[in-house]
């Protein structure tokens, strides 16, 4: 037992040995760690002072170098709101500039649109016998409108040489003045003269003959035409031209008379401005008249016997002489008599087969007396319509025509006018009478019938009637 605590002792003795010597090793590491830490903090010390030292010692030209680059800040800023107002003024003269430029534009553009128009309308400004002479330029500034590849100031300059031409003309025109050139005598052949233009009126008087007169413009004449006034100025007119000196006329409409006069149109002439659409509607409106014509005729002519007629035929079959009634029935001309021969032949049917047989009859004529009467209508209806055609062909033509010259000449554009109002007036002029005539037909083919109704009806009542007294 004394054994067993001494071997029990000498492990408990041999297990605390190594956790002395453990115990001892730990303090002399904490103690060797702690001199270290010490030692490295004053190194640590040390290093933040040299630091410190070295911050203060560049913290100066440091700060003298904010300052000088916040000094350039300003300047900068100060050199940025500077040329921001530059900025900010040449806008605002860039922006006058342009407002300026614009309306110069505007102003060009609206100059430009008063020397078209002139351009466009010189040549209906002048008398037509000077066309001649104004022509070449005219055409000059016309096709400089129409040439895309020009410039404004060439197109201007051409437009300028038009201006300058109208008015050496007015200058010309104060005292009058002479001018070679053709004209179309109303002979309709051309011939060569002068012109002696004075005030509002043109004179002209021919190399070629003893032809003398004032100048006009002619619808659809290449040249100015020539009216004489009378014999009796001729000579005055040519002496006029010739030598300035002569008795002429004055018109005080200032031409106005002599063109209403030569433009007073035939009746033919009027129709024929309609063109194809007019043409149509004057031979549909001739064929209605004839067919109307026909018509009336045919009407008049259809003939019912009269109810003193009626009468003898019924008064001869209650006698019982059939054959005498059968005569006076076919003796009677038309289809009345037709239909009283019938109802003779068949007097002793009954009453329904009677009826029957004579409103066969009766049917048998309507389609006679109502024939042609429908093509009336047709063309009663027809005619506005065609009228309406040509109104539209008639401005589709002048719209063509506005495009190719424009608006400033409206001589240019009286054919499709007057070819859209003359088809309007044709189918109007054709649709009225048709629709009159119509009704007047229509109304007389009907009492036709409503008289053979009338026969009809009355002798089937005397022929009952006779039957019943037997």
């Amino acid at each position: 037992m004394q054994t067993s605590l001494k071997s029990l002792f000498v492990a408990l003795s041999l297990i605390a040995l190594p956790l002395g010597l453990t115990q001892v090793a730990q303090g002399q590491t904490f103690s060797s760690a702690s001199d270290q830490a010490k030692a490295d903090l004053q190194a640590a010390l040390s290093e933040l002072s040299e630091v410190r030292a070295d911050i203060a010692t560049e913290k100066i030209p440091l700060i003298r170098e904010v300052s000088s680059l916040e000094d350039q800040v300003r300047q900068k800023s100060e050199e940025l709101k500077r040329l921001r107002r530059l900025r900010d003024n040449s806008d605002l003269g860039l922006n006058r500039l342009r407002e300026q430029v614009e309306a110069m534009q505007a102003q060009n553009e609206y100059a430009a649109g008063l020397l078209d128009e002139f351009v466009r309308s010189f040549e209906t400004r002048i008398d037509f016998s000077e066309v001649q002479l104004y022509s070449a330029a005219a055409e000059e500034a016309r096709l400089a409108l129409d040439d895309p590849d020009m410039s404004q100031a060439d197109r201007f300059n051409k437009q300028i040489d038009v201006i300058g031409v109208a008015l050496d003309r007015l200058e010309q025109l104060t005292g009058g003045y002479t001018f070679e050139g053709k004209a179309l005598a109303p002979s309709g052949e051309i011939e060569d003269g002068t012109f002696a233009a004075f005030g509002p009126a043109v004179f002209f008087a021919s190399a070629q003959s003893g032809l003398a007169g004032i100048t006009f413009n002619k619808l659809n004449a290449a040249e100015a035409a020539i009216a004489v006034p009378g014999e009796t100025y001729s000579a005055g007119i040519r002496d006029f031209v010739e030598t300035g000196d002569g008795t002429i006329p004055a018109d005080a409409t200032l031409g106005k008379a002599l063109r209403i006069a030569e433009g007073t149109d035939t009746v033919l002439e009027h129709l024929a401005k309609g063109g194809s659409v007019g043409m149509v509607i004057i031979s549909l409106g001739i064929i209605c008249l004839l067919l109307a014509a026909f018509k009336w005729f045919e009407v008049t002519s259809f003939k019912t016997p009269s109810p003193e007629n009626v009468q003898t035929i019924i008064g001869q079959i209650e006698s019982g002489d059939m054959k005498k009634a059968h005569t006076t029935a076919s003796g009677m001309p038309g289809q009345g008599g037709d239909l009283l021969r019938k109802g003779v032949e068949h007097a002793d049917e009954k009453r329904g087969t009677l009826e029957e047989i004579l409103y066969e009859k009766i049917l048998a004529v309507r389609p006679k007396l109502e024939r042609l009467l429908p093509f009336i209508a047709l063309t009663a209806a027809a005619a506005p319509l065609l009228g309406l055609l040509g109104t539209v062909t008639g401005m589709i033509k002048t719209f063509n025509l506005i495009t190719i010259f424009g608006t400033g000449d409206a001589k240019s554009l009286s054919s499709g006018i007057s070819e859209a109002l003359v088809t309007t007036e044709l189918g109007l002029i054709v649709a009225i009478p048709a629709l009159i005539i119509h009704g007047l037909l229509a109304r007389m083919a009907k009492q036709k019938l409503g008289d053979m109704e009338q026969t009809a009806v009355g002798f089937i009542n005397g022929v009952i009637g006779a039957r019943n007294k037997d």
